[in-house]
C-alpha cells in the first residue's frame, strides 16, 4: 500500500504515517519547509517538498501517481490569518483532490473539523470562524469530485495518551479526542470498505476504532 500524505509534518499526520510504517506501507510525506524533513523521516515516511500554496494540479499530481489513496492532513495552524485558512484549508485540499484525479488516484481522505455544517457560535474569533467556513468549502467541492472520498470531522484535538476507543457517526456531539486516535480512525479507514461517499464526526468514546469504523462502513 502506498499513501500520500499533505500536510506531513502535523502531528495527526506524523502518528498515521508512524501506523501505516507498522503495517509496511510506503508513505510519502508532502512538506513545505524542508527543515522538517527530519522529523518527517522519523515517523516513517519519505518527504517529499511540495507547497501547495505555490504548487500547480499537474505537479502535484506527479508526487501522488501511484498511490493507493491520498490524505489531507494539512493546515495553515495557529497564527496564520484568515487568509491562509482559505489557501490552505481550502484551496489546497481541492488542489489535492485535483491532483489525484490527475493521477487517477481515487481514494481520498479528508481531515476536517467538527462545527463547520453550521454558522460559527457567537463570539467565534473571527480567524477561527474564517477557518470553519474554508473546512465547509473544502467539503463541499470534495463533495462534488468523482473520488472515493471520507471526510472524518474530529472535535477539540489533544496529546492526551489514546484510548483506541472513539465515537464515529454521521453526527456527534462536540468533544475532544486524542491526535493519536485520529490517526488510528484514518488508518482504519483506509483500508475499510463501504465507506466511500461518507461525512463522520469523531470524538472520544466507547468504541474501539476497528468496531466503530466498521459500523461506520455498514450504515
Amino acid at each position: 500500500m502506498r499513501i500520500v500524505i499533505a500536510g506531513a509534518h502535523g502531528r495527526i499526520a506524523r502518528a498515521l504515517s508512524r501506523r501505516l510504517r507498522a503495517r509496511d506501507a510506503t508513505v510519502i510525506g508532502l512538506i513545505r519547509n524542508p527543515d522538517h524533513r527530519g522529523d518527517v523521516r522519523a515517523a516513517g515516511a519519505e518527504p517529499v517538498l511540495a507547497d501547495l500554496e505555490s504548487i500547480d494540479a499537474a505537479a502535484l499530481a506527479s508526487h501522488v501517481r501511484g498511490a493507493d489513496a491520498v490524505v489531507f492532513a494539512a493546515g495553515a495552524g495557529p497564527g496564520s490569518g484568515a487568509a491562509r485558512k482559505d489557501t490552505v484549508d481550502r484551496a489546497a485540499a481541492v488542489l489535492l483532490a485535483d491532483a489525484a484525479r490527475l493521477a487517477g488516484v481515487r481514494r481520498y481522505l479528508l481531515v476536517s473539523s467538527v462545527g463547520v455544517d453550521g454558522p460559527p457560535p457567537a463570539g467565534t474569533d473571527a480567524v477561527f470562524a474564517a477557518y470553519l467556513r474554508a473546512k465547509a468549502a473544502a467539503e463541499e467541492t470534495i463533495r462534488g469530485r468523482d473520488l472515493d472520498w471520507t471526510i472524518v470531522r474530529p472535535g477539540r484535538l489533544t496529546d492526551d495518551e489514546p484510548t483506541g476507543r472513539v465515537h464515529l457517526a454521521a453526527g456527534v456531539d462536540r468533544g475532544e479526542i486524542p491526535r493519536e486516535d485520529v490517526a488510528a480512525v484514518l488508518a482504519a479507514l483506509l483500508t475499510a470498505p463501504g465507506t466511500a461517499g461518507i461525512t463522520a464526526g469523531l470524538v472520544s468514546g466507547e468504541t474501539p476504532v476497528a468496531q466503530a469504523v466498521a459500523q461506520l462502513s455498514s450504515a
